[in-house]
């Protein structure tokens, strides 16, 4: 009797142990599990923030510099040398443009030959329309930009007093831009087959590669006599004007100015040839004696 009651009080011991054993393992847990619980949400949602970061603010890019290239007629060096393309650095002084001046005709080969050309000028829409139709014009950048006349001049210093495009057949020595290459000439001839006098005049006539040669040959007193345009004749006191083409006698004169297909330079291009078209642009050319072309059928 005595040692089953032992036996029971032992046992009764053993599982009060336990008992306490399992509490403590049980606290043991809460404590890592609530231990757990806050290292998780220190990573997962309490971090400290982070420092701001300045926003910085990026300087403007300077503009690219660019150096376009522009050939136009002989007839407008002046106006463009000495002032339009002064004019149009000044108020963007990341394009330099330089300047070819030629024959529309000899400018019109050049770029056929890859010319690095960026805008075009011709003095007559024979040479940009020849260049359109080959493929190397931006077609849509074609405009007609200004109008000349003809006329005809004598030296300043000539005692003589012709007054019509006929008294060249009295001269002895007549200067005129060859036909073939340069507009001036084109228009001088169609002017003198309208009046039945072009065999005459060509059988004497000197024949310049460019309108400017011409003036230069009449100014010096080469030439008793020629047909410039009235740009040309306006901008020296070293030849006078005599007459004009007789009226329905040469079709209009149109320049007109475009883009060439293959510039590398097209965003430059075309604000230069903005800045032609505008009203700034055309008073200086009024200045140089040409005028704003009257509505045509030129392009």
């Amino acid at each position: 009797m005595m040692k089953k009651k032992w036996l029971g009080l032992v046992m009764a011991a053993a599982l009060v142990a336990a008992a306490v054993s399992g509490c403590g393992s049980a606290k043991d847990g809460e404590a890592a599990d609530t231990a757990g619980g806050k290292t998780d949400a220190v990573a997962e949602g309490s971090e400290a923030p982070a420092a701001e970061t300045p926003v910085q603010t990026e300087a403007p890019a300077e503009q690219e510099n660019v150096t376009m290239m522009l050939a136009a007629a002989a007839s407008l060096e002046n106006s463009m040398v000495d002032e339009l393309i002064p004019m149009f650095e000044e108020a963007n002084p990341n394009i330099t443009v330089q300047g070819t001046y030629d024959s529309s005709g000899k400018l019109q080969t050049q770029i056929e030959e890859g010319a690095d050309v960026d805008v075009f000028i011709s003095a007559a829409m024979k040479q940009m329309n020849a260049l359109d139709e080959e493929g190397l014009m931006d077609k849509e950048s074609i405009a007609p930009l200004l109008e000349n006349k003809i006329v005809m001049i004598i030296p300043a210093s000539s005692g003589e007093t012709p007054d019509k495009f006929e008294d060249l057949l009295d001269m002895e020595s007549v200067a005129i831009g060859d036909p073939d290459s340069v507009p001036a000439g084109q228009y001088a001839k169609e002017a003198f087959e309208s009046m039945g006098i072009w065999d005459k005049i060509n059988a004497k006539a000197s024949l310049g590669t460019n309108v400017t040669e011409v003036l230069n040959w009449v100014a010096e007193g080469s030439a008793q006599g020629g047909v410039v345009y009235a740009t040309d004749a306006a901008s020296t006191d070293k030849v006078k004007v005599v007459a004009e083409a007789p009226e329905g006698s040469v079709s209009q004169i149109i320049y007109p100015v475009g883009i060439v297909e293959a510039s590398k330079n097209k965003e430059a291009a075309q604000r230069f040839v903005e800045f032609l078209q505008g009203a700034d642009a055309m008073k200086v050319f009024e200045k140089y004696g040409f005028s704003q072309p009257a509505q045509s059928g030129a392009k």
